[in-house]
């Protein structure tokens, strides 16, 4: 393989390929999946000169390690972390040049969950249904990294973004999600819903790229018995046989029958990716 690649040296608790996902497959039972948080994203990638769409990493709490083969154009974003080339500090949230053979080390997540590692070129693995995503619910796309593992590069298209550095909002205090009620709220009674609308939940350390699982009063049904699997959205709050919301994120099943008594607005889950275990969550029911 040419000088454009990597190998991973530290694969980390879970660091996997992504983009902005496959959208349009759900009737065929295949989910978007893509970056959790989409806008660290798409900004790491402006700091290196890709497209938006280009294939980076997504790391998961303690980060990762890799040795480019090549010199290589990085950027680290999304949640704050320390990053070192070959045991010097380097900048978080800016262009940064990687000699070959150097290894690039992202740290722990010091705020947040999901850092973001951007490479000029991206990482060039073989798109499935157009994209390079790693879907953890159906195995489609590359798998999690592990240790020697070898990621090829694209070439370099562009120039680094015009800016030095670049802001993120980091994570929420306190997580608040924009709910519109509904296609199955009428399974639940009038106190679960407004429960549901008044009362603090919090991030549970089960949640996963699936789903956003929470602790929290359990809503009360009003129609028992389950559904027929139907159609499942991004954002759709399923509440199991527990009573306790999942809010649906980009890993999620195209199908389920547990009743859905909301939506959260997509713009809210980008932070709902960053939120630690622990974080209080608020849905504010709206139009």
């Amino acid at each position: 393989m040419s000088g454009r690649a990597l190998v991973v040296v530290r694969a980390g608790a879970l660091t996997t390929v992504q983009d902005l996902g496959r959208p349009g497959h759900a009737h065929v039972g295949v989910g978007r999946s893509g970056a959790l948080d989409p806008e660290a994203a798409r900004l790491v990638n402006r700091l290196v000169g890709n497209p938006e769409t280009a294939a980076v990493l997504e790391t998961t709490v303690d980060g990762c390690a890799l040795r480019p083969r090549g010199a290589v154009t990085v950027a680290v974003g999304g949640a704050p972390c320390p990053v070192r080339v070959d045991g010097h500090p380097a900048a978080w949230g800016t262009a940064l040049r990687v000699p070959a053979g150097a290894v690039l080390e992202v740290g722990a997540a010091v705020r947040g969950l999901r850092s973001y590692v951007a490479f000029a070129g991206g990482v060039d693995v073989e798109p499935v249904l157009g994209s390079r995503s790693t879907d953890l619910l159906s195995g489609l796309g590359p798998a999690p990294l592990t240790a020697d593992t070898v990621l090829p590069l694209g070439p370099v298209a562009g120039v680094p973004g015009p800016v030095d550095t670049s802001p993120w909002p980091g994570p929420p205090d306190v997580l608040v999600l924009r709910i519109r009620f509904g296609p199955r709220d009428d399974w639940f009674t009038g106190p679960a819903l407004r429960t549901l609308a008044t009362r603090a939940y919090r991030v549970s350390p089960a949640s996963n790229r699936v789903g956003l699982r929470l602790s929290g009063p359990a809503l009360e049904r009003a129609v028992p018995g389950e559904l027929p699997s139907e159609g499942m959205v991004l954002g759709a709050v399923q509440v199991p046989p527990d009573g306790r919301p999942v809010v649906f994120l980009a890993d999620h099943p195209t199908t389920g029958g547990y009743p859905v008594v909301g939506v959260v607005r997509e713009a809210d889950l980008g932070a709902a990716a960053q939120a630690v275990p622990g974080t209080p969550v608020r849905f504010v029911p709206g139009r």
